[in-house]
């Protein structure tokens, strides 16, 4: 067996960055799902040959809609859902793909704080104090290290990237409110286009 690397020669191994794991402490079956979800395209069809029980019609069948319809990402969709299912199982890669649908269409009101949490468990998060006057969208993203410093929250949001649940942050003097949280104590926080972060709200 080859050694296996993507298609700008980075191989696979636990010394390289962005590393995932099979065990789902290490690596949440969302955050497995959504490795094999980003790879390339190219690198996405090899995968399928090495990682899957996929016929060799059915690779090519992805490959060619993949070229017919290169956003809509079909050989990533189905090598993310089968190697998942097949480490994880059925029902932890039926809700790694809701959850990245929900995530990636903006419908986080479809989801509870409990299924935000199990789906999101690996992503960067943080603890703060609950403010009864709220905090700054400035400040909550910097007490919460999205960002390192509010002058760098406030380019973000200016250059439109930020969302916190789901809404497009456009205002860098907004100020936010625990009403505004999920079931009062979840904010999920999108910098850029694949970032996620989670805010959790400590009451006192």
């Amino acid at each position: 067996m080859p050694l296996i690397t993507t298609s700008s020669g980075v191989k696979f191994g636990k010394t390289e960055s962005g590393t995932i794991w099979l065990d789902p402490v290490l690596t949440s079956p969302y955050q497995f799902y959504q490795f094999w979800l980003n790879a390339e395209d190219q690198d996405a069809v090899r995968y399928l040959r090495f990682f899957t029980f996929f016929g060799r019609e059915e690779i090519v069948a992805l490959e060619d809609a993949g070229r017919r319809e290169p956003d809509k990402r079909h050989s990533q969709r189905a090598l993310a859902r089968e190697v998942t299912r097949l480490v994880h199982g059925e029902t932890a890669a039926a809700e790694a793909e809701l959850a990245a649908t929900a995530l990636f269409a903006d419908r986080l009101a479809s989801l509870n704080a409990a299924q935000i949490e199990l789906m999101l468990g690996g992503v960067p998060s943080a603890t703060v104090m609950m403010s009864i006057g709220g905090w700054s969208v400035t400040e909550l993203l910097t007490k919460a290290g999205v960002t390192k410093s509010k002058s760098e929250a406030q380019r973000l949001i200016k250059g439109g990237g930020i969302s916190l649940n789901d809404r497009r942050i456009t205002d860098e003097k907004e100020q936010i409110t625990v009403e505004q949280a999920i079931e009062g104590r979840l904010f999920v926080v999108r910098k850029g286009k694949r970032d996620y972060f989670l805010i959790r709200i400590e009451r006192g």
